[in-house]
């Protein structure tokens, strides 16, 4: 038996998988972000901890026999976060989140100081980056920085309590902008613009290497008594690749996350910044990927569902399915930048919009516009890709959006991509987590990473490029006709 563990934004998850690789056993346990001022993002280290033995108790109460099998576990977890610790591993602070936006300026600085920032890493300096969040620590909180004995991400905290060991993996490491990404190790350089060094930093390793073990007396009080091997794990797209089986060259998926993701499987490195594509490497060896990364994605559906006072997701979504092409064609058009936007514009400053409300606007119209506003951003992803020469046939599904059969359709006319969703491909973080403590383990990468059974497939709609053209096209002169109002007012009160 194998354990999956998926620290993410909104929950920890934790998945059991048999040898066969089914599925059998699940949990959560939920967290709230903090944000203290706008456009900060922060979790307490602490409840990450307290959600994952949560899980962890949920699935021991529900499958005792089945966890005390385990014999390897996997990690995952939300990428970027800055996760500082003092000498003695305390956390210092709350962690900042790979969605908090407050480090703009500080990624200039980082250029300034290493000019070679996008050679090295592959990718464009941008907020939700680690590397830029420790220069705003420095500047802002300079009685914590000069503590800081360690960095860590999310996924790495947790393996440091599970098994005493400082260690990360080269996918999310990848995200911190530290990593040299082709060459899969820590750049002096990049450390050095940010007046840190390899002390400061864990031991890398593969994702489906062994990192070390779970701690005995964690172990015990699972009900393991037999020693656990953890794997190197990953950040939580690359884990989900591996969940759905992504994992050879030209594989990929689209996510409907709290972010919103589109990851394309290389067998070289091949970044393209100038569309703020990142480039990054797998959770497996010899293998990196591209992706495309909006921030706001299944949060934007979340957010609209509490603003229109609906029950919950899959109930707004029902009424959304009542709308004839009419209605949706009068619907306002959403920017779902709540969070600022990464791929295609690196704009920390872009703001959510409704445009085009009217007295007749009612919620049906609000919530679809929402996931329209998605998929159209999720378009311009596409589009990034495809200048960098990627291209793509059907892609896997994932990510809780993936439960409504109507976004996952709207998704595929916007993009004319043929989709396939997954059985539990919404859990395919943790699932993927499991299988790399599989392979952790000695397991067989042919015989682990396959694809799940089909649950359901969307074809594109042969007049989906007529139908949807004029929306986007909007929704982009939207974005270029608001894109300098947001600075200017980002200017003016900073």
């Amino acid at each position: 038996m194998f354990l999956g563990i998926d620290l993410g934004t909104s929950e920890v998850k934790a998945l059991l998988v048999d040898e066969s690789g089914a599925l059998a056993g699940s949990a959560g346990s939920p967290l709230e972000v903090q944000r203290p001022h706008p456009r900060w993002s922060e979790q307490s280290p602490e409840a990450w901890w307290e959600a994952t033995l949560s899980a962890v108790e949920g699935l021991r109460r529900a499958h005792p026999q089945r966890l005390a099998a385990v014999r390897g576990v996997g990690l995952s977890g939300q990428m970027h976060g800055a996760t500082l610790l003092d000498a003695a591993d305390r956390p210092l602070r709350p962690a900042i989140l790979w969605n908090d936006a407050r480090s703009g300026e500080e990624c200039q600085e980082l250029v300034s100081r290493v000019p070679a920032t996008s050679t090295i890493t592959g990718n464009l300096a941008m907020p939700g980056f680690t590397a830029p969040k420790l220069i705003w620590v420095a500047k802002h909180e300079p009685e914590v920085f000069v503590r800081v004995a360690t960095v860590l991400l999310p996924k790495d905290y947790l393996r440091l309590r599970l098994t005493g060991d400082k260690v990360s993996d080269m996918s999310d490491a990848a995200g911190t902008l530290w990593l040299d990404v082709e060459r899969r190790d820590w750049s002096e350089a990049m450390l050095e613009g940010c007046r840190l060094s390899r002390a400061h930093m864990p031991r890398l390793v593969e994702g489906s290497d062994a990192s070390g073990r779970l701690l005995p007396e964690i172990a015990a009080s699972w009900g393991i008594h037999q020693p656990v091997t953890m794997a190197g794990g990953a950040g939580d797209n690359a884990a989900s690749a591996v969940g759905i089986g992504a994992v050879a060259p030209g594989d990929g998926f689209v996510s409907l996350g709290t972010s919103g993701v589109l990851f394309v499987v290389n067998d070289r490195f091949s970044p393209n910044p100038a569309r703020a594509v990142h480039a990054f490497c797998h959770a497996l060896p010899r293998r990196w990927h591209q992706m495309s990364v909006m921030l706001s994605a299944a949060s934007c559906l979340r957010w609209v569902t509490r603003l229109v006072g609906g029950p919950n997701e899959a109930a707004v979504l029902a009424e959304v399915a009542t709308l004839d092409e009419q209605e949706r064609a009068r619907a306002p058009i959403f920017l779902p930048y709540l969070s600022g936007e990464r791929t295609p514009h690196n704009d920390p400053a872009a703001l959510g919009v409704f445009f085009g409300l009217t007295h007749g606007t009612d919620r049906r119209a609000l919530v679809y516009s929402a996931i329209e506003g998605v998929s159209f951003g999720l378009a311009d992803g596409l589009d990034a890709l495809a200048s960098a020469g990627t291209r793509t046939g059907t892609l896997s599904l994932v990510g809780g959006g993936s439960r409504s059969g109507l976004w996952a359709q709207l998704l595929a006319d916007i993009l004319q991509t043929p989709l396939r969703v997954h059985a539990g491909g919404e859990a395919g973080a943790a699932l993927g987590a499991a299988r790399l403590g599989h392979l952790a383990c000695g397991g067989s990468e042919r015989v682990v990473c396959t694809r799940p059974p089909v649950a359901s497939e969307h074809a594109p709609a042969r007049d989906g490029p007529g139908r949807f053209q004029d929306r986007l096209e909007r929704f982009r002169a939207l974005y270029r006709a608001l894109s300098p109002v947001w600075k200017a007012a980002g200017s003016a009160t900073s």
